[in-house]
């Protein structure tokens, strides 16, 4: 565990580009989509396979402090839908943290059906393939949801693996562990895609301040 400073008040120095400092999230700032994305999830008869178009944006934010603790992160929103379909097959907002000081990234993960995630991983800040982890229970990288999914459908473990690759895209795996009444082992619903960019990051407000005030200068 990272040991931080006994003062717990003081901020640091932070810089206002953030697009310069996401370490290992730099590659996925941006606009992406992705059609050839892969849903496993279970159902009453066995798996189910689906097919899925993916729209996920993912915006820088200014720096964030608790007290010494610093981050530089994106904001995202993924909307997810069936080939020749409108209705959402999925939303998900949240933000992706790295934290330069101790080499931790995060996603913070929320769902309209009453869940929500925190998941963590270290990597280096020019790295091009990190695992984070949220786990059932844990008070740092832990897991909550509403009574009825805890009842029927527990999440225990949740991984995501991100790469980053050499043509400018990125994909991830997801494999999220569930246990249901009806089943005597846990269920590994996975899904996978690979993203392609389609519109550029816009600077945080800190930064498109100080551009503005550089060019009234």
């Amino acid at each position: 565990m990272h040991s931080y400073p006994q003062d717990i008040y003081t901020e640091p120095e932070q810089d206002v580009h953030t697009l310069a400092c996401l370490g290992p999230l730099a590659p996925l700032a941006g606009v992406w989509t992705g059609a050839r994305g892969l849903d496993v999830n279970p159902k009453a008869d066995g798996p189910e396979r689906q097919a899925f178009i993916e729209r996920i944006e993912l915006q820088p934010i200014d720096a964030q402090t608790n007290g010494p603790q610093l981050y530089y992160g994106l904001r995202y929103h993924t909307r997810i839908v069936k080939p020749d379909d409108v209705e959402t097959f999925h939303d998900q907002v949240g933000y992706w943290l790295w934290e330069p000081a101790t080499g931790t990234v995060i996603q913070t993960l929320t769902i309209p059906r009453g869940q929500t995630a925190l998941a963590m991983g270290q990597a280096a800040a020019d790295a091009k393939a990190f695992r984070l982890e949220a786990v059932r229970g844990s008070t740092v990288n832990g897991i909550c949801s509403n009574p009825f999914l805890e009842q029927a459908f527990r999440t225990d473990r949740y991984v995501v693996e991100v790469t980053v690759h050499d043509d400018g895209t990125w994909s991830y795996e997801l494999t999220t562990t569930l246990v249901t009444p009806d089943r005597a082992e846990p269920f590994l619903h996975t899904d996978r895609n690979r993203l392609t960019r389609i519109g550029a990051a816009q600077p945080n407000p800190t930064a498109a301040a100080a551009e503005g005030a550089a060019l009234r200068a």
